[in-house]
C-alpha cells in the first residue's frame, strides 16, 4: 500500500495576458496622423472620413484634428476626424491718428 496520497494536477491556474482594447482618445480630443483611437475586435465602431483600419481592426488618425463620433445606424457606431479649422490671417485695419 502507498503511504502518501497521489498529488493531482489543478485543471486551473492559467491566464492570458490583458489585451489593452479600447477607446483610447474621446470625441473632442486633438488626435495627429498615427493616434490610435480605438482597439477593438472587429469592427464594433466602424472607421469614418480621415481615419485608417488596421489589420487587428484598430482605427487609427490619418490627418490631424478633433475626434468625432456619430451614430452609423441604429446600433452600431462611426468615428471620424474633423480637420482643425485654421484661423483667419487676414491683416487687421489699424487707425492712425
Amino acid at each position: 500500500m502507498a503511504h502518501k496520497k497521489g498529488v493531482g494536477s489543478s485543471r486551473n491556474g492559467r491566464d492570458s495576458k490583458p489585451k489593452m482594447r479600447g477607446v483610447k482618445k474621446y470625441g473632442g480630443e486633438h488626435v495627429v496622423p498615427g493616434n490610435i483611437i480605438i482597439r477593438q475586435c472587429g469592427t464594433k465602431v466602424k472607421p469614418g472620413p480621415n481615419v485608417g483600419l488596421g489589420r487587428d481592426y484598430t482605427i487609427y488618425a490619418l490627418i490631424e484634428g478633433k475626434v468625432k463620433f456619430q451614430p452609423y445606424s441604429r446600433t452600431q457606431k462611426m468615428v471620424s476626424v474633423v480637420p482643425i479649422e485654421a484661423p483667419d490671417t487676414e491683416p487687421v485695419a489699424v487707425a492712425a491718428d
